[in-house]
């Protein structure tokens, strides 16, 4: 005959509820930049940008900064700054929202 063993549980004495509290924000859609609700960060969005078929030297973009939304031509980028077209350097980690623009608009 075998023995069982004892197993030790603790008892959970108190309330969970995990995930029960959400908080959603956004900002006003100023100059049609609108938030994507997808798991990108900013530097996928960035890559995907440089990456696409309309990027050949420069890109046209919307780019929301805790400062105000710019519209620049971006030409490139290194690990912590874009570079626009006027040689400016704007931060990537001010950087909330960036959104590919057609020339025309």
């Amino acid at each position: 005959m075998q023995k069982k063993e004892k197993i030790y549980v603790n008892k959970i004495t108190k309330n969970i509820n995990n995930n029960e509290k959400i908080y959603y924000s956004s900002f006003s859609n100023d100059e049609n930049l609108e938030i994507n609700n997808t798991s990108k960060n900013i530097n996928q969005k960035i890559n995907e940008i440089f990456k696409s078929n309309n990027y050949v030297y420069k890109a046209n973009v919307l780019i929301k900064t805790n400062k105000g939304v710019l519209k620049k031509t971006i030409i490139g980028k290194n690990r912590n700054f874009i570079i626009t077209n006027e040689n400016e350097l704007i931060a990537i980690k001010d950087i909330i929202d960036i959104k590919y623009q057609e020339k025309n608009s």
